[in-house]
Parts: structure tokens; sequence; C-alpha cells
């Protein structure tokens, strides 16, 4: 219960986790705290929304869903040309 007993601690329970790269692999249980490895399905829950936010798209590169993005804001728009410029005549 006190000091004597935390002087035996002198294993450790987690490791490496090989998917998400935290520290929760139990050994003994083989199964990550933190994204349920080697479960198929990431780990999550409605209760702990601020890990949900931690995680989720846009915390990334979103190398694909970037382009997405600016694409949709112009109706995925394909194959067309810009309009020439006009030669701006203030200048002269």
């Amino acid at each position: 219960k006190g000091t004597a007993s935390f002087g035996k601690r002198r294993n450790k329970t987690h490791t490496l986790c090989i998917r998400c790269g935290r520290r929760s692999f139990h050994l003994q249980k083989s199964r990550c705290a933190s994204c349920g490895f080697p479960a198929a399905r990431l780990r999550k829950y409605n209760w702990s929304e601020k890990a949900k936010r931690r995680r989720t798209t846009g915390t990334g590169r979103m190398r694909y869903l970037q382009s997405v993005c600016v694409r949709f804001k112009y109706s995925f728009r394909e194959g067309t040309m810009a309009a020439p410029r006009k030669k701006n005549r203030a200048s002269a």
C-alpha cells in the first residue's frame, strides 16, 4: 500500500504499440489500451470526445482529401483553360 510496495514495481506492463506508436500495448493482454490493436477497428468511444478530436480527419496531412476540398469549391471542373488576362493599360 505504501512506500515499501512501490519499491517492488520494476517490470513494465505496457510497451510501444506498432499501430499507434504509443506506450499503451499491454504485454500480458496483448492489447493496446489506446487504439485497441490487434482489433481490426480503431478503439474510440463517445465518452472521450477529446481523444476522438486528437486523431480524427484533419489532424494529419490529408494528402488526398485536401485536394478534394479545393476541387469542390469549383464544382470539380476539369479540362478547362484559364481565360487570357488582358495587358494592364494604366501603366503605359
